[in-house]
């Protein structure tokens, strides 16, 4: 049923997140100082290319520096892209059969909002990681 899923989503949106979030990547890894914040760029469009079947988790290792980039993350870019995700997966819930679809946008909130210090890890093994 998530292949099914994926696939829909993938067609109807998740190509486009992916492409947003990969230019979004590039631009940002122009700089040394962006570099962290390309990379979870990039996982951030990995995820939400094919986001049914995965979930996030939090990183044990990530320290204060990742917290700092959170913080700058969330004032530069984060919440914009977290109200992005929130409109979308509203208007995809309007319909029952974009229910599942507003779902997974919900669900890409808190990785869009904050990325650094979660791992994406398969929906089977959320705990495996720690």
């Amino acid at each position: 049923m998530k292949t099914i899923l994926n696939v829909i989503w993938l067609v109807l949106s998740g190509f486009w997140l992916f492409l947003g979030y990969l230019l979004a990547g590039v631009i940002l890894c122009i700089t040394i100082f962006g570099i962290p914040f390309g990379i979870a760029a990039f996982r951030i469009g990995v995820y939400a290319l094919w986001p049914f079947g995965y979930t996030t988790v939090e990183r044990r290792d990530a320290g204060a520096p990742s917290c700092i980039g959170n913080v700058l993350w969330l004032v530069l870019a984060g919440w914009w892209l977290a109200l992005a995700h929130i409109v979308t997966g509203i208007a995809m819930c309007l319909t029952i059969i974009g229910i599942p679809f507003g779902i997974a946008n919900f669900k890409l909130i808190p990785v869009s909002l904050l990325p650094l210090g979660r791992e994406i890890v398969p929906t089977d093994q959320p705990f495996a990681t720690r």
